[in-house]
């Protein structure tokens, strides 16, 4: 797994090799990462420099060589000849860490500072790395799939020092890259971006506070005749939910040096004699299977070592959420006959969200306040989690404890628990941050929620956060270890409720929140179109059982796009599926086609959350060895359009697999005044006799079921033909804009 000979160190698995030597001057240099090779093979992969190049500054003038500018590192320094960015700032004065030892230790090392980690590491190799006064440690911890890495600073001497930088890992990798970054906002996450990574660095960071839905933490260095399932393909990630900071840029060697952890904006702080600092675990991530390869790899890396115990491998519940349904506007009648509704449709778990506490009515008071409105809820939160359990579902409840309204019972008391500058404050939301650096503000969230909690049946928790922040560097910092602390607090000794964290939706989707809550909101857009960009970006690091996906009412409140019933459906199908809406609006038809979308996914559940991703090129699949589901999703329709085949991945090309595509529902009303043309009378197109059929009455889709080889599915089999402009024909896929189909495709 971690071995050491002559100097060199070899990390590998069945997925990867990751090799490093320290070479004559103590310095720790880069030599392979990627495809497993053989600990032998490090003098043919290392970088030889010959004479060098002129005008390099060297550690030895007699070895024209020994410029550390032009060498593949581990870890730099700065002002010692390497002119590159260095992942070290020590405020006044130069760095100059050589290799003074190593330990390979069985497992994961536990950190004393409080951030997440990764659990269920393989071993770990320490080097160490030291100058006068101060002493370096990199971790590098093999699990199968992936290796992660984190750097702790400690002051050695008699004198405090002040650090401003320390990324969690630094390397040097050869070779020529494109980098992808998932960038967007506040209902747009997760849109991929490609630039190529040249001799002007690139970087990708967060200064909100948070990871951001500007820019996940989550970045990919690839080749550029890579594709979904073939060519080298790099994958990096953050254990951390604050202000992050990754770059990548490469030399006139050729060498691409990658670095990423705690933004170094605004940051400083002082380490008095003996103190360490210690970053966060960042993970790197290898595949020459493409892009899909990458995916996968990671996805297994998160469902098993990041995720918590408890929730490994176990299914989500179908839930409902009362947000878009009533928002703030509800009393426990109300919330009881959506509640009914929503058990009749197949939903497990009921969800109250926003507006049960103190005078929230709107989104402009109440936050800090645990006192629950008996107006709305007269037998409290104990009476409406019996009344729901007796109806057979879990209750889940929404909060949002990381905020305050100047408008509430906390504020009025203390104002001064509030995250404030020397300057006027500034609301988001119509609220302040809570200040988390601080004991007794930590200690009454933890209070407060631990009683809301364990006074009522509360299965599931939102934990919501609606707000940037204004905490800048070390203070940003503290932010994030006061909330991990809160969150380990509370939910550690309750292991079995299954935390969803939320922030505007994606604002903090990342791998430091994924050690407590084993799902995210992924945004609050629920447009599916929308979707099929925000779950697609996220599927290139984050695995489908840690994505929210919930069905919601068209034409959509981010969009006004309307979609179809069944589209909505078949994308958030790839994710924790809930659905968010007022059910009492339903039509007949509408609740014919949920009950069977509640059926069909609890039938496939854990292929959806579980199954291996892959993305293809008319949509997704999922599989489990020995059933795959695969998505088709379309946009705009073309008039007369061709064919289209359906090419199934990962089958085994001799094996005989039964094809049959999930039923589809057609609306009488999508055909409005074609209608006139083949009824036997007169219809209205805008006219009750429409409105009735279309509440009541369907027409059956092209269905599709064929016994075909593993073979021809990964060839592609053609599908039926959509609709042309020639009429209504039960065997063909009589789809609008905007339509999909999914296909269960088992092997016999």
């Amino acid at each position: 797994m971690i071995c050491e000979q002559d100097g060199i160190f070899h990390i590998g698995t069945e997925a990867y090799s990751y090799l490093i030597k320290i070479n004559a001057y103590g310095i720790p240099e880069h030599v392979h990462f990627g495809a497993p090779v053989k600990t032998g093979d490090a003098a043919a992969l290392s970088c030889r420099p010959g004479l060098g190049w002129g005008s390099g500054v060297l550690l030895n003038a007699q070895d024209s060589a020994s410029c550390l500018d032009t060498l593949a590192l581990e870890w730099s320094g700065s002002g010692r000849g390497d002119y590159r960015e260095s992942p070290l700032e020590l405020e006044g004065t130069s760095s100059d860490f050589r290799y003074s030892g190593f330990r390979i230790l069985k497992g994961s090392v536990a950190m004393a500072c409080g951030l997440p980690q990764a659990h269920g590491g393989l071993e770990t190799l320490e080097l160490t790395l030291e100058q006068p006064g101060a002493k370096l440690s990199l971790y590098y911890t093999a699990y199968p799939t992936a290796l992660v890495r984190r750097t702790v600073l400690e002051n050695t001497g008699d004198v405090p020092m002040r650090l401003n930088k320390l990324m969690s890992f630094c390397v040097d990798l050869p070779g020529a890259y494109h980098m992808a970054t998932f960038n967007g906002g506040w209902i747009a996450e997760m849109r991929r971006h490609d630039v190529p990574v040249g001799g002007s660095k690139v970087v990708n960071e967060s200064l909100t506070g948070a990871s951001s839905n500007r820019h996940n933490p989550g970045f990919l260095l690839f080749e550029a005749n890579a594709a979904e399932d073939a060519g080298r393909v790099y994958g990096f990630n953050l254990i951390y939910s604050g202000n992050h900071y990754a770059a990548a840029q490469q030399s006139l060697q050729g060498l691409t040096r990658v670095m990423q952890g705690v933004n170094p904006s605004n940051f400083s702080t002082e380490l008095a004699p003996g103190k360490i600092f210690e970053s966060p675990e960042a993970v790197l991530c290898f595949s020459g299977e493409g892009f899909g390869g990458l995916s996968r790899n990671m996805h297994s890396f998160v469902n098993g070592h990041i995720i918590p115990a408890y929730w490994q491998n176990r299914p989500r519940p179908v839930l409902y959420n009362s947000w878009e349904g009533c928002m703030f506007d509800f009393n426990q009648r109300r919330l009881l006959d959506l509640a009914r509704r929503a058990k009749s449709l197949g939903c497990e778990l009921f969800v109250l969200d926003d507006g049960w506490f103190g005078q929230r009515d709107h989104d402009k008071a109440g936050l800090g306040d645990y006192n629950v409105n008996k107006k709305k809820l007269p037998e409290g939160l104990e009476g409406l989690s019996r009344r729901i359990r007796d109806l057979g579902m879990e209750f889940g409840l929404w909060f949002e404890p990381e905020s305050v309204n100047p408008d509430s019972d906390l504020y009025r008391v203390h104002p001064d628990w509030a995250l404030t500058d020397s300057f006027p404050d500034v609301l988001g939301r119509y609220q302040l941050l809570l200040d988390l650096t601080k004991p007794e503000v930590r200690d009454y969230i933890v209070e407060n929620v631990s009683r809301i909690l364990d006074s009522a049946h509360i299965s599931y928790v939102k934990w919501d956060m609606n707000r940037h922040s204004i905490a800048l560097g070390e203070k940003a910092h503290g932010y994030m270890l006061g909330l991990y602390d809160v969150l380990r607090r509370i939910f550690g000794p309750r292991p079995g409720i299954l935390l969803e964290s939320c922030s505007s939706g994606g604002n903090r989707f990342d791998l430091g929140m994924l050690c407590f809550s084993p799902q995210v909101w992924a945004s609050d857009d629920t447009d599916p179109i929308e979707r099929l960009m925000i779950q697609g970006g996220l599927s290139y690091l984050y695995p489908q059982s840690t994505i929210g996906a919930h069905v919601s009412a068209a034409p959509h409140g981010q969009t006004l796009r309307a979609t179809p019933l069944s589209t909505r459906g078949n994308v958030a199908f790839f994710g924790c599926l809930g659905y968010e809406l007022d059910l009492k609006h339903l039509l007949p038809v509408e609740i014919k086609e949920i009950k069977a979308q509640v059926a069909f996914y609890k039938q496939y559940r854990e292929v959806f959350q579980y199954g291996r991703f892959r993305r293809t090129e008319l949509g997704w699949q999922v599989s489990d060895g020995s059933v795959t589901l695969a998505g088709v999703f379309h946009g705009l329709v073309h008039a007369a359009p061709g064919y289209e085949q359906l090419r199934i991945r990962g089958l085994k090309k001799d094996a005989v697999y039964r094809v049959v595509s999930l039923s589809q529902a057609i609306r009488v009303g999508q055909f409005g005044g074609l209608l006139k043309h083949v009824a036997p009378v007169s219809i209205d197109p805008n006219g009750p006799l429409l409105r009735i059929a279309d509440r009541h009455f369907t027409l059956p889709g092209g269905g599709e079921e064929l016994t075909v080889s593993g073979g021809a599915l990964m060839s592609g089999i053609m599908l039926r033909p959509l609709f042309r402009g020639t009429g209504y024909d039960q065997n063909q896929r009589t789809q609008g804009d905007f339509g999909s189909d999914v296909y269960i495709v088992e092997r016999l």
